[in-house]
């Protein structure tokens, strides 16, 4: 007889296990969630508009909101659905999914700071470079 059993879900972690605090987590969650939505917000809003703030250095600030815009949307909405509905199971895919989302934004993340780093080296240590660098690696001069 073989073991024919798999994994459909997985159990969280719960902060709390009294409804007061699982509903003062989810209120909690619900600010840092909706001040991260507005805060990036205001950043794609203001460098979108104004045509001045269309230089690298807005360019990966703009992608930097749109890729942390993403990491915490992966990760806050279930952890919001937990707390208010008082359950902890999460789907094997659906964790697999987070992961896999929450993995690849961060790694943009962390590329995007790398190059964001070498931008301000450029401009700081070569500023006279600083343009004919800056066309160069935006791809517009070949």
């Amino acid at each position: 007889m073989t073991n024919s059993s798999s994994i459909t879900h997985f159990l969280l972690l719960a902060f709390a296990d009294t409804r007061e605090l699982q509903l003062l987590h989810f209120c909690l969650f619900l600010a840092i969630y909706l001040a991260a939505i507005l805060g990036n917000g205001l950043i794609i809003t203001a460098i979108a508009c104004d045509h001045r703030l269309h230089t690298p250095v807005y360019f990966f600030l703009l992608n930097l909101s749109f890729l942390e815009l993403g990491s915490v949307s992966t990760t806050l909405p279930k952890a919001m659905a937990n707390s208010l509905w008082n359950t902890r199971a999460i789907s094997y895919a659906g964790c697999a999914v987070q992961l896999f989302f929450f993995l690849f934004l961060i790694v943009g993340e962390c590329c995007l700071l790398t190059v964001m780093a070498y931008d301000r080296y450029t401009a700081i240590c070569k500023p006279l470079h600083y343009e004919l660098v800056a066309l160069q690696t935006s791809g517009c001069l070949i």
